[in-house]
């Protein structure tokens, strides 16, 4: 069935692909590119919020395919529209006004935060959840209690952020984050064994449906890729990046292993932390830069390199690291 589920969500995401970037050309919701960008001055006016589509098609599937009895699923269904729906607002005001800059960055962070406090409740009181974590390289989990809600918070902030950096070149932020899902695929069907094992019957069904959502995300997402590869013919936009941010936090939080996101996720984390320390070096030796640019991959860029060529290098690391984790406790 999942099988099935992977190739509904290609298809739908394709047509809906198909349907929207007319649409789209039409209400000339074009792109505003930032001019020391030198390097994507060539990209003007290409189509965004194509994150639309794979957010429909996602959805969806996934309530045909998924057990929306589950309250995992349809708590991660809801917030990866809900932060989808942040992501559109800010690009909408972009497109209406014609400018980079969208919602404020007080007023983007504050409607995260309050989607990311709601979640990580329903974290704290889920039965199979709670306060428990699994801890990477070992087959041990660990009890941190009410301090999983700060965490839960932190890691919403964080990747929903992380993935919006990310998406800085032509499917760069989409084939990572179907590398990401597919090696949390193959980590929780490993789990699925340990969760048998210990009679955790009811955390065992909620790990197998994550398993389905991610088969249904990474269906959609290959579809979107086919468009939004080099030379993208529509780019994600907030739309997509923001609700990609948050699949990628659902999947990991609800299945016990938030601490496996900045270790498979490896690449949304340079990302973050190459501005980070951008930001502070710059400020810190009132003018010197530690990159050539930030994000780490406009670095590699201004390095010469190609936009598919990065986008190898982001996958070959995520995948490397994914099989390196597959490898323990074998």
């Amino acid at each position: 069935m999942r099988e099935i589920s992977f190739l509904a969500s290609f298809i739908l995401c394709l047509l809906f692909c198909a349907m929207l970037l007319p649409l789209l050309k039409k209400l000339k919701a074009g792109q505003e590119i930032l001019q020391y960008v030198t390097e994507h001055s060539n990209k003007q006016g290409t189509p965004t919020m194509g994150g639309i589509a794979f957010i429909l098609a996602i959805s969806l599937v996934s309530s045909v395919f998924c057990d929306w009895s589950n309250r995992a699923t349809a708590v991660a269904i809801a917030v990866f529209v809900a932060y989808g729906v942040v992501g559109f607002l800010d690009d909408f005001i972009k497109i209406h006004y014609k400018r980079n800059m969208g919602l404020h960055a007080y007023q983007k962070i504050l409607v995260q935060l309050a989607i990311a406090v709601l979640v990580a409740v329903f974290v704290y009181s889920d039965i199979s959840i709670g306060g428990r974590i699994r801890i990477p390289f070992t087959d041990k989990q660990a009890d941190i209690g009410y301090w999983i809600i700060p965490l839960v918070i932190f890691i919403y902030l964080a990747c929903t952020n992380s993935v919006n950096l990310t998406d800085g070149i032509d499917g760069l932020a989409t084939s990572t984050t179907i590398c990401f899902l597919a090696g949390m695929i193959a980590l929780l069907k490993k789990e699925l064994v340990t969760l048998e094992g210990v009679g955790d019957t009811y955390g065992y069904k909620q790990t197998l449906d994550l398993i389905s959502l991610c088969y249904v995300s990474c269906g959609a997402l290959v579809a979107f890729l086919l468009f939004n590869c080099n030379d993208a013919k529509v780019f994600m936009g907030d739309t997509g990046s923001l609700a990609l941010g948050a699949i990628v936090a659902c999947v990991a939080i609800f299945s016990r292993m938030s601490l496996f996101i900045p270790i498979v996720g490896i690449m949304f984390v340079v990302s973050s932390m190459s501005v980070i320390m951008q930001v502070a070096y710059f400020k810190f030796t009132k003018g010197k830069r530690i990159f050539l640019m930030a994000p780490f991959h406009h670095h590699l860029q201004k390095k010469g390199w190609s936009e598919t060529r990065i986008c190898v290098l982001y996958c070959i690391v995520t995948v490397s690291i994914t099989l390196i984790l597959l490898g323990f406790g074998e």
